[in-house]
C-alpha cells in the first residue's frame, strides 16, 4: 500500500481544463479527487466529509478564495494548498498569512505539485500517528508550552491556541534544534526549495506573532541574514 492510497483531495477550481489537469495528475499518483466549481459546493461537501487536503484556486466566481482558505483552516482543519497565477506573488503571501499550508503556481509542474501535496499530508499524518501511539511530547520554553500531538501552543498565562500544520511543523523544527541556525531548506524539509519560495519567511512572521515576538527586534526567533533562522531559547521536553 502506498502513502497516497485512499487519501481524498478536493480541488476547488472553476476552470475545467485546469481542474482536469490537476485531478488527472493526482489520480495518476493514487489519490482520490473530487472537483468543485464553486466555493459553496466545496464548503457544503467538507462539512459532511472533510478531505485530507483542499487545493483552492484564489480566483473564484462566487467568493474570495482567501476567505475560503481561512474558513477551511478555522472550521475544517484539513490541509490547504492555494493555486495562483505566476505573477500574483502578493496572493501567495496573503494566502500563507491566512493559514494555507503551501501553494502551487499555474502553470505547474506535475512532480512539484505531487511533492508539495505529499509534504502537506506528511505534516498532518505525523500528528495523527503521534496521537494514535499515545506519544505526547511537550516542549517548554520561556513560559510557553507546545504539544506536538495536538499542535496546542499554550502561552505563559495559560491561554491556548491550536496551530495549523505548517506553523506547528515549523515550530517543532526550531524546538528540536534550539540555539542552532537552520536554513530555509532545513526548516521546510524540502532540499530543492526554489530561491524565490518565501513560504518559510512568511510562516516565520506568522509564528512570531503567535509568540508575541517583536518582528522588528525579535527575542525568540532570530533572523541570521543570508543564512536562516535561530530559536534563541533553552527547551526542555516532557512526555505525557
Amino acid at each position: 500500500m502506498n502513502e497516497s492510497e485512499k487519501i481524498e483531495i478536493h480541488v476547488l477550481e472553476d476552470d475545467p481544463l485546469v481542474a482536469r489537469t490537476l485531478t488527472r495528475t493526482l489520480e495518476e499518483y493514487g489519490f482520490n479527487c473530487r472537483w468543485f466549481r464553486t466555493a459553496a459546493e466545496l464548503l457544503a461537501s467538507v462539512k459532511q466529509r472533510p478531505p485530507a487536503l483542499c487545493i483552492v484556486d484564489l480566483g473564484l466566481p462566487d467568493r474570495d478564495g482567501l476567505d475560503v482558505v481561512r474558513e477551511l483552516q478555522q472550521k475544517v482543519g484539513c490541509g490547504v494548498m492555494i493555486l495562483t497565477g505566476r505573477g500574483f506573488l502578493s496572493d501567495r503571501v496573503i494566502g500563507l498569512e491566512f493559514g494555507a499550508d503551501d501553494y502551487v503556481v499555474k502553470p505547474f509542474e506535475p512532480r512539484e505539485l505531487v511533492a508539495r501535496v505529499r509534504s502537506i499530508l506528511r505534516r498532518y499524518g505525523h500528528r495523527g500517528a503521534e496521537s494514535r501511539q499515545g506519544g505526547r511530547r511537550v516542549a517548554c520554553f520561556e513560559g510557553w508550552q507546545f504539544d506536538t500531538a495536538s499542535f496546542a501552543l499554550t502561552d505563559p498565562e495559560g491561554g491556548e491556541e491550536v496551530l495549523g500544520a505548517a506553523e506547528a511543523h515549523l515550530l517543532q523544527a526550531l524546538l528540536e534544534h534550539p540555539n542552532r541556525i537552520q536554513n530555509r531548506q532545513q526548516l521546510s524539509r524540502t532540499p530543492d526549495l526554489l530561491p524565490y519560495d518565501r513560504s518559510i519567511d512568511v510562516r516565520i512572521s506568522r509564528l512570531r506573532r503567535k509568540l508575541r515576538d517583536d518582528p522588528h527586534s525579535p527575542r525568540l526567533v532570530k533572523t541570521v541574514y543570508g543564512v536562516g533562522y535561530l530559536l534563541a531559547v533553552n527547551v526542555t521536553w516532557t512526555s505525557k
